[in-house]
């Protein structure tokens, strides 16, 4: 991972009003709240492409049909929280403390229990104990132990990020990146990964979108949020590929960078024991 740069003492790039526009939008998008998983905040800043199949009404569909249900990595349960339905057993995992409460608000009026989990495998869960598993943007997917908790015939319904997404953004911050990161999140490797677990593949798509950031206040909430992106980003660390970026916006308009998305679907056969229940 290339080094983060130095803090500069001062800024030859801005000046006068704009320096001044650049110190406003960044002070607010610092202090702005990036618990849960909700991009309101981002509502008028920045725009982003949704996938054609409609992850989060496919899901609820999947959600009102099955008996026992998990959402992985659940986030701050917004989009769990938005089926009409929800199995008479629904249980959501989530690691991280604030988005932990956040879920648990949302969810527990609704009859579903939030676990925390470390996102690392096992799961605390039993062989079995689910006819749906549903995940939206898992940062990993433990495809053996996604087949271990799936009864016989259920099914793993997710929409993960793509190969490459937003890495224009990256780029601008981390410089070039490597082939090996170009290649992560291919959605043939997760048909693959998927397979090998014992699993049938019913489902594979994937759409190549374009989410566009209006200020530099909407890139700097997007990184504080997803922090994977460009780890360790601060606004100190990061000051002159932000300046130059908010320079661009303001001379060029909106900065668009290629987001990808990929949805898999993959079944537990009925048949034939799958070998780590023996």
């Amino acid at each position: 991972m290339p080094k983060q740069p130095e803090t500069p003492a001062s800024s030859p790039l801005l000046t006068g009003a704009s320096a001044d526009r650049f110190a406003a939008l960044v002070a607010e998008a610092e202090a702005a709240p990036t618990d849960g998983w909700d991009f309101s905040w981002l509502d008028g800043r920045a725009t982003e492409q949704r996938p054609s199949w409609g992850y989060a009404r496919a899901m609820a569909d999947r959600l009102g049909r099955a008996t026992a249900a998990l959402d992985i990595q659940t986030g701050g349960g917004e989009v769990l929280a938005s089926a009409p339905v929800l199995p008479p057993l629904m249980v959501a995992t989530e690691s991280w403390p604030p988005n932990v409460a956040r879920a648990t608000g949302l969810l527990h009026p609704r009859g579903a229990v939030v676990v925390v989990d470390s996102d690392e495998p096992p799961l605390p869960f039993g062989n079995g104990a689910f006819d749906l598993v549903t995940s939206r943007h898992p940062v990993t997917t433990w495809w053996q132990e996604i087949a271990r908790v799936l009864a016989p015939g259920g099914t793993y319904f997710s929409q993960q990020v793509g190969p490459a997404s937003v890495f224009e953004l990256v780029e601008h911050f981390l410089g070039p990146l490597p082939p090996s990161a170009y290649a992560a999140r291919d959605p043939e490797r997760a048909r693959a990964e998927a397979e090998a677990a014992g699993l049938v593949v019913t489902d594979l798509r994937s759409e190549s979108l374009d989410t566009a950031f209006f200020d530099i206040g909407a890139v700097v909430y997007f990184l504080r949020k997803v922090i994977w992106m460009v780890p360790g980003f601060t606004v100190d660390a990061y000051r002159p590929q932000l300046e130059s970026l908010h320079r661009r916006i303001e001379a060029e308009g909106p900065f668009t960078a290629r987001t990808t998305r990929f949805l898999i679907e993959a079944r537990r056969p009925t048949s034939a024991p799958w070998n780590g229940f023996r």
